[in-house]
């Protein structure tokens, strides 16, 4: 099965192993180039989230965390009373007297790391793919650099942090112990109290448009791609892992978190790509209203492409 579609979207399940584990110190071990960095050297992320579909991607998930900062600060304004509160129980690590601290864990080129840095945030970006940190790096930004997988930040102290994005290694990730691998990485690196937003890609979208949009159907279910109720079958060997919201739930709870909301971060947006080029600015502007008023809802979900996950734990 090919890799992806013309667009460079991966669908079920590309024949591609997982990167080795780099060394603690945050520099991989030398070894060939694996066929995930390959494809990650040809496919442009950063253009990725400039299309209109990426845009919609992109100002969601912006806008969610600055929400999430929102309300860190918030609970710094708090009163001793109203400090316990769930959702504010830990407010005393969050000093205004320093600037919010971001780690961007899979930060690929950068886009959310530099909009972050330029927004006046502290920004720590983790990047596996020599391919997408040289490009991070080249941008010349006030932002702390790291090789390394999200697997193994022994680098980055415990409660660093007080926001965490997780926003491309759970794609590639198969697996619960793989997967929670990297949330207990980011939940350690974490402030109690603080926020982990974390990216997946969607089992419906990659089976609604791999299997039914290109025809491909026969093809995967006849390599038991798929399960009888459409769930995608993925290995080790896959390129993506993708997921239901049963599946996400099943991991916040073995890590022991705890949902803030989640939401879907591009919603109808890459079903409708040549749509939303031909609109005028003002219906595409009209068309992020919409998104970004419905993301939230939860019969729509688990319908688009990628899903952020915001999440908190103890303290």
């Amino acid at each position: 099965m090919r890799p992806g579609n013309k667009e460079g979207k991966a669908f079920p399940c590309a024949r591609t192993p997982l990167r080795a584990t780099p060394s603690p110190r945050g520099t991989p071990p030398k070894t060939p180039m694996t066929k995930l960095e390959q494809y990650y050297n040809k496919f442009h992320e950063e253009h990725r989230l400039a299309t209109r579909h990426g845009l919609v991607e992109f100002n969601t998930t912006l806008h969610y965390i600055e929400e999430a900062i929102s309300l860190l600060r918030h609970c710094e304004e708090r009163s001793d009373e109203a400090i316990n509160n769930v959702n504010c129980h830990t407010a005393s690590h969050f000093s205004s007297l320093h600037p919010i601290k971001i780690a961007d864990i899979g930060a690929g080129t950068g886009r959310y790391s530099v909009e972050l840095c330029h927004r006046g945030y502290d920004v720590t970006a983790v990047e596996l793919v020599k391919h997408n940190l040289e490009i991070l790096r080249s941008k010349h930004e006030n932002i702390k650099t790291w090789q390394s997988d999200a697997r193994d930040l022994g680098f980055l102290d415990d409660q660093t942090f007080d926001i965490t994005l997780l926003f491309g290694p759970l794609y590639h990730l198969h697996g619960d112990e793989n997967k929670l691998a990297a949330i207990n990485e980011a939940k350690r690196i974490t402030k109690k109290g603080g926020i982990i937003l974390i990216a997946y890609v969607m089992n419906e979208y990659s089976v609604i448009s791999y299997c039914f949009k290109e025809h491909k159907w026969s093809e995967v279910a006849q390599k038991g791609g798929l399960s009888p109720d459409f769930h995608t079958i993925c290995t080790e060997d896959d390129l993506y892992d993708y997921v239901r919201l049963d599946d996400i739930n099943r991991l916040n709870k073995a890590a022991g978190l705890e949902r803030i909301k989640i939401i879907s971060a591009d919603g109808p947006a890459d079903y409708m790509r040549r749509e939303l080029n031909e609109m005028s600015e003002e219906e595409f502007q009209a068309f992020c209203a919409f998104q970004l008023a419905n993301c939230e809802r939860p019969e729509l979900v688990g319908a688009g492409s990628h899903c952020v996950d915001i999440v908190k734990f103890g303290g």
